[in-house]
């Protein structure tokens, strides 16, 4: 059986196109819904306590916001299921994926997570995914992975560049072992799951699955992007995407204290800072006072 953990938070009429295309598109899979909701006030309480009279939907009502981590480790504690989705209530399905998904992973013991192609409403190619950020990667990712060839001498943090000329997204077409994939969609074997152990929430937001599979590799297993299969994700319904920037710089620094030796963190503040100086004025001049405050902000924070 198939566990389907989502976490909601104010995203009540996306959330429920999020099931109804799973429904529509599950055949004759086996699966259940966890949904976990962070103290939601849009609707979504009244809905999901709707659902919940199904036999195969759980939801748990939480009181307060615990982060996406937190959510999801209620979620893993009350899935049943032998494999386990973790998706995000802004994605939905237009096909039917999960069961040849599940069905690949049962002939392939060795894959811990897998995770199919993002694709924007438009059908263009979103990041899903990349390496695990060292020192290396985190400097080109904040000052010279805008030029052209850098990511075939350097590992990308993050392959996808949307707002350079040079996008990345031929990365992003073929099948290849990761170190990480996006949040947003990640199809884990419950035995890996067990090996690795509950999402850590220190990390309310950003980051988290990059730690997780970074511990779930470090047990042995395999993370694998598979563009064969896709699905729709609209992205950023949950928070800015000032709020993103902000916490995903908070989430690196979170990922060095605890994985890295003093020295590395060390460094890593000083490329983070000079990065976000640099987009201060670079994005500022380009975009505008928006971005500029964005990296000010960040700049301040580091």
């Amino acid at each position: 059986m198939l566990s389907i953990i989502i976490v909601s938070f104010n995203t009540n009429k996306i959330l429920k196109s999020c099931i109804d295309s799973v429904i529509k598109n599950s055949g004759n899979l086996k699966y259940e819904f966890v949904i976990v909701d962070n103290n939601s006030t849009d609707g979504s309480v009244a809905y999901l306590k709707r659902l919940s009279q199904y036999k195969n939907v759980k939801v748990v009502f939480n009181r307060t916001n615990v982060g996406y981590g937190g959510a999801n480790n209620q979620g893993i504690n009350r899935a049943l299921g032998d494999y386990l989705l973790f998706l995000n209530s802004d994605t939905y399905f237009e096909k039917n994926i999960l069961k040849k998904m599940v069905d690949y992973l049962k002939k392939h013991p060795h894959i811990g997570c897998i995770s199919c192609m993002l694709k924007n409403s438009d059908g263009t190619i979103q990041g899903t995914g990349g390496y695990f950020p060292n020192l290396l990667g985190v400097f080109s990712w904040m000052l010279i992975q805008d030029f052209p060839f850098i990511d075939r001498l350097i590992k990308p943090f993050h392959p996808m560049k949307s707002r350079s000329f040079f996008k990345g997204t031929g990365f992003y077409l073929h099948e290849k072992e990761l170190d990480w994939v996006t949040g947003a969609f990640m199809l884990m074997r419950k035995k890996a799951v067990n090996d690795t152990g509950l999402f850590d929430p220190h990390y309310f937001m950003y980051m988290e699955e990059v730690d997780y599979l970074f511990r779930m590799k470090k047990k042995g297993w395999k993370v694998l992007y598979k563009p064969d299969w896709s699905i729709v994700h609209l992205g950023g319904k949950s928070g800015s995407a000032g709020s993103g920037i902000l916490l995903e710089f908070e989430g690196v620094k979170i990922f060095y204290k605890k994985h890295y030796p003093k020295w590395q963190y060390a460094l890593l503040r000083v490329i983070l800072k000079t990065g976000a100086f640099w987009r201060m004025c670079i994005f500022g001049l380009l975009k505008g006072k928006v971005d500029f405050t964005v990296y000010a902000k960040a700049f301040q924070q580091i």
